[in-house]
């Protein structure tokens, strides 16, 4: 299938207006948005589960063919709460993701019992650094990791990513702006949908800007005596 133009607020998504998935997610919304106690962290906050949540809703799209329903509606509800109550610090991820875990057994519906081991199963996929291998993936799961990779490529990554991440690690902004050319380097997509979404020429605009930036932000070489 090839990527729809029409991308959805969050609004249309957690009302479900275009019945991509099963049912709705107020629900869920609704816990995040009044219980959840990271949504203004500098960068595991509202905006980066929004924006994860809204590639998942690209990616079932994509995936309408390959996805059920009610797969589709664990895939959006992970994404929705992979972070829930994240500690905004430098500490090791698995406690956050015990924290979002937590927060799903807290406020699951009833109706989702029987989808509850494969919302975890796709939340725990986002563990960093991964702790579970590819080879345990199912699609739901490399479609949110590929996500999750994925905050750099948005208008506002200079101030969500750069100092998001600068202020949560406790580095300064120009060096988490130095890893952007390796990290981005690195960087291998999962599924087809991440790759047509984010093709190579995309990754290499990135990390193109993130060297001139750093250029542009680091001194200049004291010449020779």
């Amino acid at each position: 299938m090839t990527l729809q133009n029409t991308s959805g607020s969050i609004v249309e998504i957690v009302r479900n207006d275009r019945a991509i998935y099963d049912g709705d997610l107020i629900h869920y919304f609704r816990v995040l948005v009044k219980k959840a106690r990271n949504l203004q962290n500098p960068y595991h906050n509202f905006r980066h589960l929004g924006h994860v949540m809204w590639l998942c809703y690209r990616a079932c799209e994509y995936y309408a063919d390959k996805l059920t329903m009610r797969e589709r509606r664990a895939l959006l509800i992970a994404a929705l709460l992979h972070d829930f109550d994240h500690t905004g610090k430098s500490v090791p991820d698995s406690e956050n993701i015990a924290r979002a875990v937590m927060g799903l057994v807290e406020n699951l519906l009833p109706e989702d019992q029987d989808i509850f081991f494969e919302i975890v199963r796709i939340i725990k996929a986002t563990e960093y650094p991964y702790t579970v291998p590819e080879s345990d993936l199912n699609l739901p799961c490399m479609i949110i990791r590929d996500a999750d990779m994925s905050q750099s490529f948005s208008v506002a990554w200079i101030q969500q990513t750069i100092f998001g991440l600068s202020e949560e690690w406790g580095k300064p902004p120009l060096e988490v702006l130095k890893i952007q050319k390796p990290f981005h380097e690195k960087l291998r997509f999962l599924t087809d949908w991440a790759r047509k979404e984010f093709p190579q020429e995309v990754i290499d605009r990135k990390i193109a800007e993130a060297e001139e930036l750093v250029n542009l932000l680091s001194d200049p070489a004291v010449p020779a005596a």
